[in-house]
């Protein structure tokens, strides 16, 4: 693929925070997990509560690939916190 046609092309939101425990997760974060439609948990809660399965579509939770800091300045990560009020289920 050309670097011309990734231009247009959807980013990762890149989620600031754990949907469970409300944790920080910089874009640079090894610690961050998604699924297929970019659900965001820690680590910790990932395996410990959810043994790796997302608990809102059922899909398996995966390490979130780190988008270069210089990508960052164009396609910066979301500010849109997701946040469970009741947690996640242990």
């Amino acid at each position: 693929m050309l670097e011309s046609d990734q231009e247009n092309l959807p980013m990762l939101e890149l989620r600031p925070n754990c949907e469970c425990c409300d944790r920080d997760l910089p874009p640079d974060s090894q610690e961050a997990r998604i699924c297929t439609y970019e659900c965001t948990f820690c680590a910790t809660c990932a395996e410990e509560k959810l043994k790796g399965v997302c608990p809102n579509c059922g899909g398996n939770l995966v390490p979130r690939p780190i988008r270069p800091a210089a990508k960052l300045l164009k396609d910066p990560a979301s500010t849109r916190r997701v946040l469970k009020p009741e947690g996640c289920a242990a």
